[in-house]
């Protein structure tokens, strides 16, 4: 597949803000990409579920583009739960889902938010339901090497929102055959090796690209190179 075959929707986590593709996204464009950076800000808004605002707010996004173009579903960390509604509502054709240092989805039924151990934790920070921004959920010595300069981090904390619990207590519905395109994984972290393990399992092609969780901002020539080059071994969708 082409680099004009297929356009990159790269969706970040709602932990986080659109801020943290936008180094890759501008590597692609300049290389001749078409790329859609959808914001999840106020994804939390409305009460839950909040699963369908999130294929909401990416399906209004990238519905500015040529109705018969294929897209390519790159989502980094939180956002690869999301991928199979994400892939179900865009009605075009999807030419693969590139999971970056992402969590996955189950391949059916429903997907939990977080693990039973995580949200033990995140509901012993939380206070009056809602949660403190991500950065602060760890220690200064982890959080500080995830980024390239004071500049960067300072831009993506003001991105950062504040989700509520129950973000993190619902369940994402997987639709069936979700994965029949596609699939690929770049793994940065020690973190999700074992998710990275999984991919490789379910026979998707596995790259990595030796980093920490926030490495397409340390990187972005590395990280938009590997995903190219990722792509660009898939065939474009025939309708």
């Amino acid at each position: 597949m082409s680099i004009m075959d297929a356009a990159f929707v790269l969706v970040h986590s709602p932990s986080v803000g659109p801020g943290t593709w936008g180094p890759v996204a501008a590597r692609l464009t300049a290389a001749g990409a078409t790329v859609v950076v959808p914001s999840l800000a106020g994804v939390a808004a409305a009460p839950a579920p909040f699963w369908p605002r999130v294929t909401e707010l990416v399906a209004e996004q990238v519905a500015a583009l040529p109705a018969d173009l294929p897209v390519v579903v790159v989502a980094h960390s939180n956002a690869g739960l999301f991928v199979p509604v994400i892939a179900g509502a865009l009605g075009r054709p999807v030419a693969g889902c590139l999971f970056v240092d992402a969590a996955l989805p189950e391949r059916q039924g429903t997907t939990p938010v977080a693990t039973p151990e995580t949200l033990e934790f995140l509901r012993g920070i939380a206070v009056d339901g809602i949660l403190p921004p991500w950065t602060t959920w760890f220690e200064e010595a982890d959080v500080a090497p995830m980024f390239p300069d004071r500049a960067a981090r300072e831009a993506m904390e003001a991105e950062q929102p504040r989700l509520p619990l129950a973000y993190y207590e619902e369940r994402i519905p997987v639709p069936e055959g979700w994965d029949g395109q596609p699939c690929g994984y770049l793994l940065f972290a020690p973190p999700y090796e074992e998710v990275a393990h999984e991919a490789a399992a379910r026979g998707w092609a596995v790259e990595r690209l030796p980093g920490l969780h926030l490495h397409q901002l340390v990187d972005p020539d590395a990280v938009a190179a590997c995903i190219l080059a990722m792509a660009a071994t898939w065939s474009p969708p025939s309708s």
